[in-house]
């Protein structure tokens, strides 16, 4: 079995970045963005809380594109409120495990559940259309720049 755990023949790539600058802020759509090893992404709120576990947010396009078809309207990267959408890979796969964008070494802390606000972002429904879908959270262990199109690799 474990075999089976430690296989990931994929490779996921970075369709979009993007940072809140405060708690309740809109996200700021960015090209690329320098990610603080023990902190987080440059320019985003969650950066200046120190070490935890939630130093970027990762949801898979997919995913996207199932909450999407739930909503019956096309999802906005930002209205979902996580730093990186990524496509190709299973993210929920990386549980337990590190891996990289480019240069930076991130390891899997944890599901991205929804929250209420995505009631308010997407509409009525919204907040169910997520469960199951929400992304990741990550830690930072070695930083860099990210950038849209960069690999996403176990």
């Amino acid at each position: 079995m474990q075999i089976l755990f430690d296989t990931m023949p994929q490779q996921g790539k970075v369709e979009w970045i993007g940072v809140r600058p405060l708690r309740s802020a809109d996200v700021i759509e960015l090209d690329k963005v320098e990610a603080i090893a023990g902190k987080g992404l440059e320019g985003d709120h969650y950066s200046s809380k120190g070490d935890g576990k939630r130093q970027v947010t990762l949801i898979q396009k997919e995913h996207m594109d199932t909450v999407s078809s739930i909503m019956k309207a096309e999802v906005p990267p930002g209205k979902l409120r996580r730093n990186i959408v990524v496509s190709g890979i299973n993210l929920l796969a990386l549980k337990g495990k590190r891996f990289t964008i480019r240069t930076v070494l991130l390891e899997y802390t944890g599901e991205c559940h929804p929250c209420s606000r995505m009631e308010a972002n997407l509409g009525p429904g919204g907040y169910n259309a997520m469960r199951g879908h929400g992304g990741i959270t990550a830690r930072i262990i070695e930083g860099g720049t990210i950038k849209t199109g960069d690999l996403v690799c176990l």
